[in-house]
């Protein structure tokens, strides 16, 4: 029998029903098992006398030399299941259990099939589902947040895969003010914050090359860049974010600052549950307040915003302060249209 792609399968399916102490396969059983991947796969399926061939060759010395036992059940049926309960015809295959685990994965994964950008998805999960003979659950059970209109998400891919690949690439920047440049970026590093993506990368400078982060929806247009890869030699990605919240490293803020809110009885409990940065701890629970130490910036500012009058900064003066000139001038503008909407046409 030829080990083609399809027998292949068919083996790891039975290897997974033989291994699996927990269920009785008979040979319908088998049959529907094998089947099932099958159809999702290549749309083929296998008859009885195949099982029964297959069966044949994993027990055959010469190839598996499989203990495949047939037990009785049920009167005149009987089941099939490995004598010895380590043995597996895949040494590098997995448990039950973490077969469990990787089903949970690919459910996950599958979550993000049919978007245009994600179409790269589909081969990997066809590839798990065909190394592995699993399939997510047919039911939804897990949801994600996610914009499937926001701008800049069809760059994605290409953009992992420059960055993996060390490609400088010429990219074309639209600023929120409308203003366009074109500058040579050598990327380092994709993150997602707050529903957007971002690109963190080296920027050539007229005087000095920087590090600097450019929102996927705000490109324009990339190419590549015919200039060599200037390599990541200092930042550590794992910790590069640690000290703030979100993308911006401020500059004119090096160090770490204690942050010190305010928050009311409401609000509170959940700020507790979902902290805002991991470097969170409560400093007075009866009086609902939180220190938090990061390098504040304008993500910190607009989080801190979310919470509307449920919230009050009391340090850092400084930004108390600040806080408050936003909010004065917030009340500003609103009394302002308050008196527009009073005046009689």
């Amino acid at each position: 029998m030829p080990t083609n792609k399809n027998a292949q399968l068919r083996y790891q399916i039975l290897d997974r029903c033989f291994s699996d102490f927990l269920h009785k396969y008979t040979i319908d059983d088998l049959i529907d098992k094998v089947n099932e991947v099958l159809m999702d796969i290549s749309g083929s399926q296998v008859s009885i006398r195949q099982i029964r061939e297959d069966i044949k060759y994993m027990k055959d010395r010469v190839t598996y030399n499989a203990p495949i036992e047939a037990y009785p059940y049920e009167g005149r049926k009987c089941y099939y299941r490995y004598s010895d309960k380590n043995f597996s015809i895949f040494n590098n295959e997995l448990s039950t259990e973490e077969v469990t685990s990787l089903r949970s994965t690919i459910d996950i994964l599958s979550r993000f099939r049919g978007i245009p950008t994600n179409a790269w998805l589909e081969d990997v999960i066809s590839n798990l589902e065909f190394r592995f003979g699993v399939r997510p659950n047919p039911e939804n059970v897990v949801a994600f947040e996610q914009n499937e209109m926001q701008k800049g998400t069809e760059f994605l891919g290409e953009l992992i895969n420059s960055a993996i690949n060390h490609q400088p690439l010429n990219i074309v920047y639209r600023t929120f003010t409308g203003n366009e440049s074109t500058n040579i970026i050598h990327p380092y590093h994709i993150k997602q914050f707050n529903n957007r993506w971002f690109l963190i990368g080296l920027q050539e400078g007229e005087h000095a090359n920087y590090i600097t982060n450019k929102a996927l929806d705000r490109i324009v247009k990339f190419t590549h860049a015919n200039v060599p890869f200037i390599p990541n030699t200092e930042i550590n990605f794992n910790d590069y974010f640690k000290d703030i919240i979100g993308v911006t490293l401020p500059k004119e803020y090096p160090e770490p600052e204690e942050i010190i809110l305010q928050f009311d009885a409401a609000r509170f409990p959940y700020i507790t549950s979902k902290p805002i940065h991991a470097s969170q701890i409560v400093e007075d629970e009866e009086k609902h307040i939180i220190k938090l130490k990061v390098r504040p910036n304008k993500e910190l500012e607009a989080r801190i915003f979310s919470f509307g009058n449920q919230v009050t900064v009391l340090k850092p003066m400084w930004l108390r302060k600040q806080m408050i000139e936003k909010l004065e001038d917030i009340l500003k503008k609103y009394s302002t249209m308050q008196k527009d909407c009073n005046i009689e046409p």
